[in-house]
C-alpha cells in the first residue's frame, strides 16, 4: 500500500469518525376569585384548522353561559390538585388541573427496553415545568400554577375525546382544550383568551424587546431514558421546519437559544421518537427557543418554548396540533394525506422530522427499500442486514477491483513519472502536459482510484444513518440470547455492580460483536498489506493494520448491533474480495513482467 493510499484511508477514517461524532453530538395577573366554566358548544365541535378571531367567535364556540359558579363554590371546588386521564388506542395522557397541563404521555404500543414500561414522552416533569404549560408573557416567566376549572366531555361520534380547563382572571378568561382521536399520535390543543369589557391587550416585552402574549412549552424532555455517557448513539435534536425543509440542531446541555429563522413548526426529536408542535397559524408566533438546562433529573431537559405574539383582540382562539410518537416513516407518513388520519390533516410536511443523510437521502431511500423487500421474504432484520450487505458488496466489487488495479498501474508508472518530474521540474506547464500524455499512452485515468472510494464512502455514510436510526430495528432481534435488539449493543453477560472506569465504558455489558469486528478488521488489514510492512512506511502500515482497528473497536463498543453487524459482515466479505483482487493483481503483474521480458528478448534478436 503506497503513501497516497495510506493517506486516503486515514482521511476516510477521520471523516467517518467526525461523522459518527457529529451524529452523537428556554407575572401572573391578579386573579379574580369569580370563575365561570367554559366548554365547547357541541353544535360547533367540528371546528378544525380554520379558527375565527372575530368579536363573537370565542364566546359562541366556548362559553356555556348557563353554567356558572359563585365565589364560594369556586373556592370550595379548587382547593387541591386533581388528575385526569384520557386514553386512546395509541397514547395515555395524564392531566393536572394546575394550569391545565400534562404530566404524562405514554405511548401504548412502545416499551422502554430499560424499564419495560411504556415509553414516556413527558419526562422531567416538575412542579415548575410541565408539558404544554403556559407562561403569561415571555419564555423567562414562570409557568401558571393556578387551579383551573375542568370540563370532561362525552366521547364524540368519531370516537374523539375532549377535556377543557378554564381560569378567569381580572381582564380575561384563559381556556385550554385538548382533543384526541382514537387512532392518532396527533392531537389538537386550543388556547383561548376571552377578554371582558376591561380587556385592552395581553403583551409583555421579552428580552429582545418584542411583545409577547404567552409562552407555550413542550415536554421538558422526551423518552425513552438514556445515559449520554453510555448510550452514545442516542441524542436529542431541535427540529424546525420553514414550510420547505427541516433544520436539525444537535442539542447539548445548558443551552437556551432562540431559533432566529422563520418556522412553520418545531419540535424535539430523539433517535426513535419525537414531539412536534404545529401552530395552525404560524404567523401568530413570535419566536421559538430550545432549552436544555441541567436539572435534578438524570437527563438534562430538551424543551421548546414557543412565544406567541401580543394579543390585542378581545377574543382569540389559537389552535395547535401536537405529534407525540415514533420518529418513523410508517407513523409520520399518515399525516401527509388527509385520508390516512382521523384529523384530515395534511400539507405540513411533518414527515421531514425523520433523520436524514442530507444530500445522501436518495441513497438511503434505495437502501431502505431494498432491506424492506428482503425482510418481506425473510422476516428477520438481522438476516436482512446480512443479505443486503452481501448485495451491496457485490455491487461495489467491480469498483474495488478497478481501484486496486489503478493503484497497481500507478505503482508501475512511478519510474516514468519520476523521470518526467526530474526533467521538467522547472516548467510546470510542460510537466503537466507530459504527465497527461503518459497517462493517455498507457490508458490510465488518475480518477479511477478515487471515484470507487468516494462511492463506497457515500454508501457507508448512508448505511450508517439507516442502521443507526431505522425505527424497525428497535426491539427487533437477530439471535435470541445474544442480539435481542438490533438498536442497542449485543450482550452475552451483564452485571449490576459498577466497576470504576470499566462500567462507564461498557455499560455493564460484555459484548462479543465488537470483538468479532476487531478481528475482522485486523485480518482484513493483513490481507491488504500485499508485501508486508518493510521500508519507510512500516510504522504507518503497522498503525493502519493494528492501531486503527483497535481504536475503532473501542469507539464502536456500544454501537447499535445492527450497525456493527453490517460493518463486521462487510469486513468478512471484503477479506474474500481482497484475496480475489490480490490474485488478479498478481496475475497481471506476472503477465506484465513476462511481456517485458519478451519485449527485451525480441529487441535483442
Amino acid at each position: 500500500m503506497n503513501k497516497n493510499s495510506i493517506m486516503a484511508v486515514v482521511l476516510s477514517a477521520l471523516v467517518l469518525f467526525a461523522y459518527v461524532w457529529v451524529q452523537q453530538k428556554y407575572f401572573t395577573p391578579q386573579i379574580d376569585t369569580t370563575a365561570t366554566e367554559y366548554v365547547e358548544n357541541e353544535a360547533n365541535q367540528n371546528v378544525a384548522t380554520e379558527n375565527s378571531s372575530s368579536e363573537n367567535s370565542a364566546s359562541e364556540v366556548l362559553i356555556d353561559s348557563d353554567v356558572s359558579l359563585t365565589e364560594s363554590d369556586s373556592e370550595n371546588q379548587i382547593i387541591e390538585e386533581q388528575k385526569y386521564v384520557i386514553q386512546t388506542n395509541k397514547i395515555k395522557v395524564t392531566f393536572t388541573n394546575k394550569g391545565g397541563d400534562v404530566t404524562s404521555i405514554q405511548l401504548l404500543e412502545h416499551k422502554d427496553s430499560k424499564s419495560n414500561e411504556f415509553v414516556e414522552m413527558a419526562e422531567n416533569v416538575s412542579a415548575t415545568n410541565r408539558a404544554f404549560a403556559l407562561s403569561l408573557g415571555a419564555n423567562s416567566q414562570s409557568i401558571i400554577n393556578d387551579y383551573f376549572i375542568t370540563k370532561e366531555f362525552p366521547v364524540g361520534s368519531k370516537g374523539e375525546q375532549k377535556i377543557a380547563f378554564a381560569k378567569k382572571y381580572k381582564d380575561f378568561t384563559l381556556i385550554k382544550q385538548y382533543t384526541f382521536m382514537p387512532d392518532d399520535y396527533l392531537f389538537k390543543m386550543n388556547i383561548m383568551i376571552d377578554g371582558n369589557e376591561n380587556f385592552s391587550s395581553l403583551e409583555v416585552n421579552n428580552q429582545d424587546g418584542e411583545k409577547v402574549a404567552y409562552t407555550l412549552r413542550s415536554s421538558p424532555q422526551i423518552g425513552p431514558f438514556y445515559d449520554p455517557k453510555v448510550d452514545r448513539y442516542e441524542n436529542r435534536n431541535f427540529i424546525a421546519h420553514n414550510g420547505s425543509k427541516a433544520k436539525r440542531i444537535l442539542l447539548n446541555e445548558k443551552q437556551n437559544k432562540k431559533y432566529d429563522k422563520e418556522f412553520d413548526w418545531a419540535g424535539i426529536g430523539g433517535k426513535y421518537f419525537c414531539q412536534l408542535i404545529i401552530p395552525a397559524k404560524p404567523d401568530t408566533m413570535q419566536d421559538v427557543y430550545y432549552s436544555t438546562p441541567r436539572t435534578t433529573f438524570a437527563m438534562s431537559d430538551a424543551q421548546n418554548l414557543f412565544e406567541r405574539k401580543a394579543v390585542y383582540e378581545k377574543r382569540v382562539n389559537d389552535e395547535y396540533f401536537v405529534y407525540v410518537g415514533p420518529r418513523s416513516e410508517k407513523a409520520l407518513k399518515l399525516y401527509t394525506r388527509a385520508d390516512l388520519n382521523g384529523w384530515g390533516f395534511e400539507g405540513r410536511k411533518i414527515n421531514d422530522a425523520l433523520q436524514s443523510s442530507g444530500f445522501l437521502g436518495w441513497l438511503e431511500t434505495i437502501l431502505k427499500w431494498t432491506i424492506e423487500i428482503i425482510y418481506k421474504l425473510i422476516p428477520n432484520w438481522g438476516v436482512a442486514i446480512i443479505i443486503m450487505t452481501i448485495i451491496l458488496k457485490l455491487v461495489l466489487f467491480p469498483l474495488s477491483l478497478k481501484s486496486s488495479l489503478g493503484t497497481q498501474k500507478m505503482q508501475e508508472l512511478q519510474p516514468q513519472l519520476k523521470a518526467i518530474q526530474d526533467k521538467y521540474k522547472d516548467n510546470p506547464q510542460v510537466l503537466q502536459e507530459k504527465t497527461a500524455a503518459l497517462y493517455k499512452e498507457v490508458g490510465y485515468n488518475p480518477m479511477s482510484g478515487c471515484l470507487p472510494m468516494i462511492f463506497q464512502m457515500m454508501a457507508l455514510f448512508a448505511m450508517y444513518n439507516l442502521f443507526n436510526n431505522y425505527f424497525e430495528f428497535r426491539g427487533a432481534g437477530f439471535v435470541k440470547g445474544w442480539i435481542d435488539d438490533l438498536s442497542v449493543g449485543d450482550s452475552i453477560w451483564s452485571w449490576n455492580t459498577n466497576i470504576p472506569l470499566i462500567s462507564g465504558f461498557t455499560g455493564n455489558h460484555l459484548r462479543i460483536l465488537p470483538i468479532i469486528y476487531l478481528f475482522s478488521q485486523l485480518f482484513y488489514g493483513k490481507i491488504t498489506q500485499m508485501g508486508g510492512t518493510a521500508g519507510q512506511n512500516a510504522g504507518s502500515m503497522k498503525f493502519m493494520t493494528y492501531g486503527l482497528p483497535i481504536i475503532f473497536s473501542f469507539l464502536f463498543y456500544n454501537a447499535p448491533s445492527g450497525l456493527l453487524l453490517f460493518w463486521t459482515v462487510s469486513n468478512i466479505i471484503q477479506m474474500g474480495q481482497q484475496i480475489i483482487i490480490n490474485k488478479v493483481m498478481a496475475n497481471k503483474k506476472a503477465n506484465a513482467k513476462q511481456q517485458s521480458v519478451a519485449a527485451k528478448f525480441k529487441k535483442k534478436k
